[in-house]
């Protein structure tokens, strides 16, 4: 016999946006315990991720790839700074641009957390092909609501 709650759009539990917030915030108290040790925050290290990746990119550039606006990431950056992991340098060119770079600290930690990814993912309970695939579909949806959200921005 089905649950005929199961199909009430307005229950909770049936709700994809709170799972997805949800896991979110079970992910964040998962990264959180193991990146005490370094006095890091997660959205610190999300973007320590990014600059691992690539360096000297600018405060845009990052908040960019990490779909946050300059207001809550040059807060971020600063205490990354004044924690030693990062430096920020204007740009010569255009003054009102300011690139971050990662420091020897900041660098070095990157050894230091290699196995974090795989240690939070094993705590998920799902296989490493689980995971990709759900990562997978995570992505797919992210870019449809992104365009979605940006055709309703236009008709508004």
């Amino acid at each position: 016999m089905s649950d005929p709650g199961r199909d009430d759009p307005q229950l909770l539990d049936n709700q994809l946006c709170f799972a997805v917030y949800a896991a979110a915030h079970a992910f964040g108290r998962a990264y959180r315990n193991l990146l005490a040790h370094h006095e890091l925050t997660y959205p610190q290290y999300l973007v320590l991720l990014v600059l691992w990746e690539e360096e000297g990119m600018s405060v845009k550039e990052i908040g960019g790839r990490l779909f946050l606006d300059s207001g809550t990431l040059t807060p971020l950056l600063k205490r990354l700074e004044a924690s030693g992991h990062v430096r920020r340098a204007r740009d010569r060119p255009d003054e009102r641009q300011v690139s971050i770079f990662l420091t020897d600290k900041g660098r070095s930690l990157k050894g230091q957390m290699d196995c974090l990814p795989l240690t939070v993912g094993g705590m998920t309970g799902m296989s490493l092909d689980e995971r990709r695939a759900l990562l997978d579909s995570l992505e797919t949806m992210r870019e449809a609501l992104h365009a979605g959200a940006a055709g309703t921005e236009v008709a508004a």
